[in-house]
């Protein structure tokens, strides 16, 4: 799906309004309240009643649009907008597409639709072979620290620690083309991390993988215990001073550390360090659906109908 084919499929909100709820219906709708699934659709209230305990559920209940005051169809919008590229995109760039004069509703839209991005992915853990590593992104230096000096380092103000994990073997048939690395990638994830510690870090891994991964990481001692504390089946630890070499045996957590920061930083220039998880939350979840083509934008409308968002910054 193009742009003009978008507009063609949705031309105003009455037709967004009635894809929302035949997708919503189409992908098992049950009443809130009581578990139900005996809906019926009552088209004056935009909205459901359940024939079991006569709960009346709206047509955004449940959703990342729910307590919204924009249309249905600037959200389908916006969806579209993130799915059409891989890069990313600006908020002022999708806030001239849909047609908004007033940034902030559309910058918190787009910060919603983020939120339920990282949702979505957190419900995939992690499995098999996979690679970790730290990385550190720049971001505005906080408003109390700005007339201190700048530290140098991971304790630098304007760095924002990330854990990366990816999940990376090599593959059973060896590629007919030449690569820049032999090992094939999976899903990954980004997380922000406030501090280097091994509880810290551990917790991360846990929380993001199933427990019986065999996990390959540089020589850092946070590290050390990942298998001895039942975090990993497994765990590998390359011990070098050459970086090149970590590159070769890490080489999907560079690649997407870089290409997430490229990504990111090129496009939002400098973001605040509360606001990084969002953006490597889209990151994220562009990587692991590469594939996915024109259903991109499905996979995103059933994401933005199964959950709601945390995300709550209203300053207008």
């Amino acid at each position: 799906m193009n742009l003009l084919d978008f507009y063609h499929q949705y031309p105003d909100e009455a037709s967004c309004e009635e894809a929302l709820r035949r997708f919503r219906e189409h992908h098992g709708l049950f009443c809130s309240q009581c578990g139900g699934l005996r809906l019926s659709w009552n088209p004056s209230h935009k909205s459901w009643t359940c024939m079991d305990c006569k709960h009346e559920m709206q047509l955004r209940s449940g959703t990342v649009m729910q307590g919204s005051h924009l249309p249905v169809r600037d959200w389908f919008a916006a969806m579209f907008l993130l799915t059409a590229t891989k890069r990313a995109i600006s908020t002022k760039e999708i806030q001239r597409q849909i047609g908004r004069k007033r940034y902030q509703p559309v910058w918190e839209m787009v910060h919603k639709l983020r939120d339920v991005m990282g949702k979505r992915d957190g419900g995939y853990p992690l499995h098999g072979d996979m690679e970790v590593d730290e990385g550190f992104f720049s971001t505005e230096t906080p408003e109390e620290q700005k007339d201190c000096p700048l530290k140098r380092g991971r304790g630098s103000q304007r760095k924002t620690s990330v854990l990366v994990m990816a999940e990376s073997s090599l593959p059973k048939t060896p590629p007919a083309k030449k690569y820049s690395t032999p090992k094939s990638v999976g899903h990954i994830k980004m997380q922000v991390i406030d501090d280097f510690k091994a509880s810290t870090i551990k917790g991360k891994i846990k929380q993001g993988t199933d427990g019986n991964a065999y996990v390959t990481t540089d020589g850092f001692s946070s590290y050390a215990s990942l298998e001895k504390d039942g975090v990993a089946s497994s765990h590998q630890a390359v011990v070098t001073d050459d970086k090149k070499s970590v590159g070769k045996v890490l080489p999907w957590v560079h690649i997407a550390i870089s290409n997430a920061k490229r990504s990111i930083l090129d496009t939002y220039h400098d973001i605040k360090a509360e606001f990084l998880q969002l953006y490597l939350n889209e990151f994220c979840y562009k990587f692991n659906r590469r594939y996915f083509g024109f259903r991109f934008f499905d996979r995103l409308e059933l994401c933005a109908c199964s959950y709601r968002a945390d995300f709550k910054h209203r300053i207008y």
